[in-house]
């Protein structure tokens, strides 16, 4: 298994809107297709809410 890398993350997220909560961007990344592994990194990250794709990435791939 490899770790989910930010075009995954893209990939998954697509036709998301923002502001965004975590739990509406796992149900969008799950409806996308996305892997196990991206949406278990996606509904573990510590915020709650994202502005906006660089936001969510930066949650996911830095921890902020």
């Amino acid at each position: 298994m490899t770790k989910p890398n930010p075009t995954d993350l893209q990939k998954a997220l697509k036709g998301a809107s923002y502001p965004a909560d975590r739990q509406s961007l796992v149900e969008r990344a799950k409806e996308n297709g996305a892997d196990r592994e991206l949406v278990d990194e996606l509904s573990h990250v510590k915020k709650g809410s994202f502005e906006g794709p660089d936001d969510v990435q930066k949650a996911v791939f830095k921890g902020e």
